[in-house]
């Protein structure tokens, strides 16, 4: 990463770190929050919208979790120390930064 992208990444980190990720953050139009309602979204597909995957699915739920739990796993599913089957591949794309603002965004979403 060039220090330009770091640069980048970390103002972001900051400003969606001061941001409320309830529901004001949600309904807001700023950059930020839709730079990080877009991080959240690409975890749709298999956790669903929010965060909430439909009942008796076999994938986890992340609306609601320890904000910490959710980027220690993400940080394990990275490193690879902990298995998975396609999680190893999509944490990588992520920056630390990036995992902070999606932790926080799924830890404050509702069960």
């Amino acid at each position: 990463m060039t220090t330009r992208q770091w640069a980048a990444a970390a103002t972001f980190a900051t400003l969606a770190a001061s941001l409320p990720l309830g529901a004001s953050a949600q309904g807001s139009g700023t950059p930020e929050a839709l730079y990080v309602r877009s991080l959240a979204a690409t975890c749709a597909n298999c956790h669903g919208t929010n965060g909430v995957t439909v009942a008796g699915s076999a994938v986890t739920s992340l609306a609601g979790l320890d904000k910490g739990y959710i980027a220690a796993q993400m940080n394990a599913f990275k490193t690879g120390t902990r298995p998975a089957t396609v999680m190893h591949q999509i944490s990588k794309g992520y920056s630390d930064a990036q995992i902070d603002i999606i932790a926080g965004y799924f830890a404050v979403q509702k069960k």
